[in-house]
């Protein structure tokens, strides 16, 4: 799902309107996989496998990669719903500074679900 990432957030004009303003990098973990997720203007610029330790972005959500592919389903299990619901459950974990994850935080939540709907298309 991380490949749709970028096309089906990019594709939805009301999230990149309220993200107008957001530009940072942040790491997204799947499993032993780390991405870091570049967000021009509200838009998703790149989606690209993290090369060096140092390259870290703004802040980081990890988690393993069944617990990514429950969040990605059309009708995710319970805790594994929502980024929050997941770091109580022990499932994720949020890392680096968080100010910028805060403040646009339905933002952040919309963005990293923006593949569900493959999910419900399928």
């Amino acid at each position: 799902m991380i490949e749709q990432l970028a096309e089906r957030a990019n594709a939805d004009d009301w999230l990149v309107h309220r993200g107008r303003r957001i530009n940072l990098k942040f790491l997204l973990g799947i499993g032993g996989t780390d991405y870091i997720v570049a967000i021009r203007d509200g838009r998703i610029d790149s989606v690209s496998p993290r090369k060096l330790p140092t390259d870290t972005g703004a802040f980081s959500i990890r988690a393993a990669n069944d617990v990514w592919a429950d969040f990605w389903l059309a009708e995710p299990p319970r805790d594994r719903h929502d980024v929050f619901s997941m770091v109580a459950a022990g499932l994720a974990t949020l890392d680096g500074e968080l100010l910028p994850l805060m403040q646009n935080l339905q933002y952040f939540k919309d963005l990293l679900a923006a593949p569900r709907a493959a999910a419900v298309e399928a």
